[in-house]
C-alpha cells in the first residue's frame, strides 16, 4: 500500500511537472483574460463601450478564436464567468482554446481585501470552498490556476505581517492546487504605484519572494509543477529617478537568480501597468543580457499589455474584430520574439 501511494504520488507530480514545462516551452507566454466582471466593465466605460454580459462574452470569443494565437500563447487564464461560456454557436470557450493547442487556467482567488489592522495594504481572499472549486475547475478542463497576492509599497509599508500572510495564502492554494491536479500559478506582485525607487522595489520583491518560497517549502508544495508570476523590478510610476531599460533587466534577474529557486521551471512576469511596448523590451534586455545564464525560463503573462490595443480597436463593433484580431496576435508576437532575444522597435513600426 505504502509503495502504490508513493507511486501514485509520483505519478501526480509528474503531470504537474509536464504541464508546467508546456506552459513555459517553445518561447511562448501566458494570455491573462481573467479580468474580473467589475474590473471588464471598467476597462469597457473608459473607452465607451456598453458593460454586458453579452459584449463581455463576445470579446472574450474574438480573443481566444484570434487566427494562430496558438503559436505564441501556450494558455489562457480564464475567469469563472468566461470558463462557463460558450460561442455564438454554442461551443464551450474552453473547448475553442483546447483545441487550438492551448492549455486552459483558470483565476481562483476572490480578490484583495483590506488586511485587518493594517492600513493600506491588502490580504487576497478565497481559500474559503477553494479544495470544491478546484475540483470542479478541473473537471470543467482547467489544468492550472492562478492566485494574486499585491504588496503596495509607501511609507512604513509593507509590513512583515503583510507580507507573510499573502505568502501563507499563496502557499495553501498552491498546495491545495496541486492536490487536485492544477499547476498552481503563483503570482506575488509588488505593485508600481508610488515614489519607491528601483532599488527599494528590488529590496521589497526580495523580501517578498523570500517568504513566499519559505511558505510553499513548509506546504510542501512541489517546485517544479509551479510557475512563479511576479511583478518586474521597476521603480514606482512617479519616482523622480527613471531607470533605462537595461537597469530593470539587471535589477530584475540578479534579484531572482538570489531567491528563486532552480526547481522553478518557469517564471512568466506581470505586465502590471506597463505598455506592451515597455513590457516586451524589457523582457527582451533580460534574455539578451543573461542568455545562458538562468535556471529557469524566462517568459510573460500579460493581461493589458497584450489586449488593451485590441480592446481600443474593437470598440465593441463587430466590424473592427479582424483588425483588433490582428493587434492581439501582433503583440503576442513581440512577446514571443522577447522571449527569444529577437525584439526590436521596428516590429511597432510594421503593425503601424
Amino acid at each position: 500500500m505504502e509503495k502504490k501511494m508513493r507511486t501514485d504520488q509520483e505519478m501526480d507530480s509528474t503531470a504537474l511537472t509536464d504541464t508546467a514545462k508546456m506552459i513555459v516551452a517553445d518561447d511562448k507566454g501566458l494570455l491573462a483574460i481573467d479580468e474580473s466582471t467589475p474590473t471588464c466593465n471598467r476597462r469597457f466605460a473608459e473607452i465607451g463601450i456598453p458593460q454586458t454580459l453579452e459584449n463581455r462574452r463576445a470579446y472574450r470569443e474574438w480573443i481566444i478564436k484570434t487566427p494562430g494565437l496558438g503559436e505564441f500563447i501556450s494558455g489562457m487564464i480564464l475567469y469563472d464567468e468566461t470558463i462557463r461560456q460558450h460561442d455564438a454557436d454554442g461551443y464551450p470557450f474552453i473547448k475553442i482554446i483546447a483545441d487550438e493547442g492551448i492549455i486552459p487556467g483558470i483565476k481562483v482567488d476572490t480578490g484583495a481585501k483590506e488586511l485587518a489592522g493594517h492600513p493600506g495594504e491588502k490580504i487576497t481572499e478565497g481559500l474559503d470552498g477553494l479544495r470544491d472549486r478546484l475540483r470542479e475547475y478541473s473537471g470543467m478542463g482547467a489544468r492550472f490556476a492562478k492566485w494574486r497576492a499585491v504588496i503596495a509599497m509607501g511609507q512604513g509599508i509593507p509590513g512583515s505581517a503583510c507580507i507573510e500572510a499573502n505568502a501563507q495564502a499563496l502557499a495553501r492554494y498552491a498546495a491545495l492546487c496541486q492536490e487536485a491536479g492544477l499547476v498552481p500559478v503563483v503570482e506575488a506582485e509588488v505593485l508600481m504605484d508610488g515614489v519607491h525607487t528601483l532599488g527599494q522595489c528590488r529590496e521589497t520583491t526580495t523580501a517578498v519572494l523570500h517568504a513566499v518560497f519559505n511558505q510553499l517549502y513548509m506546504q510542501g508544495v512541489c517546485l517544479e509543477g509551479i510557475i512563479l508570476k511576479p511583478n518586474m523590478v521597476v521603480p514606482g510610476l512617479i519616482c523622480p529617478q527613471k531607470a533605462t531599460t537595461d537597469e530593470v533587466a539587471d535589477a530584475t534577474v540578479e534579484c531572482f537568480l538570489r531567491v528563486v529557486p532552480a526547481a522553478v521551471p518557469g517564471i512568466a512576469f506581470l505586465s502590471g501597468g506597463q505598455s506592451g511596448e515597455l513590457a516586451s523590451a524589457r523582457l527582451n534586455a533580460m534574455q539578451v543580457r543573461f542568455a545562458g545564464k538562468m535556471p529557469w525560463g524566462l517568459s510573460f503573462s500579460f493581461a493589458r499589455a497584450i489586449q488593451q490595443p485590441a480592446l481600443a480597436i474593437w470598440h465593441g463593433e463587430q466590424a473592427n474584430v479582424p483588425a483588433a484580431q490582428q493587434a492581439l496576435y501582433h503583440r503576442a508576437q513581440c512577446n514571443h520574439a522577447a522571449r527569444r532575444g529577437l525584439y526590436a522597435r521596428e516590429m511597432e513600426w510594421a503593425i503601424a
